[in-house]
């Protein structure tokens, strides 16, 4: 499971690479915003190539 979960985090973070975000800032404005939303709710729009879209340049 902890192979698994690297994965994803890694994987996350290489978006993030790509899109020209500053992964600190995703994952500070990610987990600010998930909390906030109920369980099972879309977060699509957390998603690193959507961050970099709704973040002023």
């Amino acid at each position: 499971d902890g192979a698994k979960a690297s994965a994803v985090i890694y994987s996350l973070m290489l978006t993030c690479r790509a899109c020209g975000v500053d992964p600190f800032a995703w994952l500070r404005h990610a987990f600010t915003e998930m909390p906030q939303r109920p369980d099972r709710a879309d977060i699509n729009d957390l998603l690193p190539f959507n961050f970099a879209k709704a973040t002023p340049a």
